[in-house]
């Protein structure tokens, strides 16, 4: 299979993906706005994999469009994993910094709600879909360009995840130093490669998508554990200002003892992957 094929197949499927939870996110339904939001970090991400074959102006425009979107979905989800993890601590006797999280959850999501229904909104999904089936890269001309798109999948993705992969490692050895921004960083390099991997999963043999079973295994740990950091610390800065309660209300947020376990659980997960062979697709 060729590398146009394979962008516009793994394309395809993020936008039905994101489109398919359109209507549930826009009504305040939480699991759909993070399928929709994952659907849209898997698009952004495929446009980053191709990003040789795809790069131009119009790539530019929809890659900042749909940060645009993720931003603003972002918004919410952030208050959901912590109002969810107030929840867990506080099940019995909610207090009323918990209902001043529940109200800045309903206005954020009407907000969301007014994005969604916006004509920036629809232009954004035309455009994409426009973008992916006849954009300005699928005829751009040159030797260069036809060799990209042409490119077979399978020897495309053994480069391309290769150097990705080395990437992570690399900065994966220094997790201990980092900071919560550095943190972030590491785990959305992580995710890319995850994601990536799982969208061309089923484009190349299925001996080559064996191999590569335990390197996502690994990269699901760490996403898991990088991941909790993260909210962590997006839920002590937004106790700041929507609990209302400065340090006290930022205290379920604050556990040394947990970030400690969860930075060494990240550091073992990264050495396992570190130690499996490199990828072979």
């Amino acid at each position: 299979m060729a590398c146009d094929t394979a962008f516009r197949i793994v394309a395809r499927r993020c936008l039905k993906d994101l489109t398919a939870h359109h209507a549930a996110t826009r009504e305040g339904d939480a699991d759909a706005l993070h399928h929709m939001r994952v659907a849209t970090t898997r698009l952004r991400t495929a446009i980053s994999f191709f990003s040789p074959m795809v790069a131009g102006p119009q790539r530019t425009r929809i890659r900042d469009e749909l940060k645009w979107l993720n931003a603003h979905l972002g918004v919410v989800r952030d208050l959901d994993v912590a109002i969810e993890r107030l929840k867990k601590i506080d099940k019995q006797h909610p207090s009323a910094d918990y209902r001043s999280w529940e109200r800045e959850r309903a206005a954020s999501q009407r907000h969301l709600a007014r994005v969604l229904q916006s004509v920036r909104y629809r232009r954004l999904i035309k455009s994409v879909s426009d973008w992916v089936e006849r954009g300005s890269w699928s005829t751009k001309a040159g030797k260069q360009a036809a060799t990209q798109r042409a490119c077979p999948i399978e020897e495309y993705s053994m480069r391309k995840l290769t150097q990705w992969r080395k990437k992570l490692i690399k900065k994966s050895r220094r997790l201990r130093d980092f900071d919560i921004r550095k943190l972030h960083r590491l785990r959305l390099m992580n995710k890319k490669l995850h994601y990536a991997i799982e969208s061309v999963a089923d484009l190349v043999s299925n001996q080559e998508i064996s191999k590569q079973q335990a390197t996502v295994k690994y990269l699901r740990k760490a996403q898991k554990y990088l991941g909790q950091l993260n909210d962590d610390a997006r839920g002590q800065s937004l106790a700041a200002t929507v609990g209302q309660g400065g340090a006290q209300a930022a205290e379920p947020f604050l556990s040394p003892k947990r970030e400690k376990r969860l930075i060494q659980d990240a550091v073992t997960a990264y050495k396992k992957l570190a130690e499996l062979k490199p990828l072979q697709i």
